[in-house]
């Protein structure tokens, strides 16, 4: 199957994303393309690489992902593709991969300037037809060569201590709710049974196990399909409710 998935900042009110997936038909009238998001905040590395992380393994392996953010300004970075996960990215090296995973891919091939062309349109001219074509196919290392020179970018963590965890807020959704960076792994290996949770001006004692086990304007807290700690509001927004944002801190101390 050649399927390509589809990741921009280009939103949906420009020709963006129509040029750029009329530029791939024309290489395989056959390719899939499924749109990720297009509603990437603007150049928001972090944000374009939680939606991704989140989504690329429900897709098949062997699958392409084409990322789009931020590809005009980063011509001095140039542009790679890597594999991971049996999952091949093509997009700009400004960092965005390396937050797919908690280890570097298995192969980083940059794209070689034989393949690259001066263009305010990369992802048109330059990253979409790779995508169409590796999709169809052909193999990354048939545009350019092993890299060592990967752009890491360093996320934010929790820090955990048998006393304490100190997490943070690290993506706000549409509803409002808050998703931490606090895993359900770490929390049920310290958990000793008895624990509280500070989060703004409120305190909870108890994790649910879904957005219906409290009351309508109550907060309820648990941990999601991605075993991350999520705080919100049922029927609410909670960010704005509980005067939490992205980077809000939470603290999760437990009595021995």
């Amino acid at each position: 199957m050649a399927l390509v998935t589809f990741l921009s900042d280009f939103g949906d009110n420009d020709y963006y994303v129509p040029a750029v997936k009329a530029k791939m038909l024309s290489i395989n009238p056959q390719l899939q393309i499924v749109d990720i998001s297009h509603g990437i905040t603007p150049f928001d590395l972090e944000h374009a690489a939680f939606v991704l992380r989140c989504t690329f393994r429900e897709f098949p392996k062997g699958t392409v992902h084409l990322v789009a953010i931020n590809t005009a300004g980063n011509a001095s970075v140039g542009f790679i593709g890597i594999k991971l996960e049996d999952h091949i990215f093509i997009g700009p090296n400004n960092g965005v991969f390396s937050l797919l995973a908690d280890y570097d891919p298995g192969i980083i091939v940059q794209f070689s300037d034989i393949h690259l062309k001066e263009s305010t349109f990369p992802t048109r001219d330059i990253l979409g037809p790779i995508a169409a074509k590796v999709a169809s196919g052909a193999a990354i290392h048939d545009f350019g060569g092993p890299s060592s020179q990967f752009k890491k970018l360093m996320p934010r963590q929790a820090k955990a201590t048998k006393e304490q965890i100190i997490g943070h807020v690290i993506r706000v959704d549409r509803y409002g709710n808050l998703i931490t960076n606090i895993r359900k792994e770490v929390f049920e290996k310290l958990n000793p049974g008895k624990f509280s949770i500070q989060f703004g001006r409120e305190t909870a004692t108890h994790i649910q196990s879904g957005y219906d086990q409290v009351e309508d304007g109550e907060p309820y807290l648990f941990f999601n399909s991605m075993d991350l700690l999520e705080i919100g509001i049922n029927h609410g927004h909670g960010g704005n409710l509980l005067g939490l944002k992205q980077d809000s801190v939470v603290y999760i101390t437990f009595e021995g």
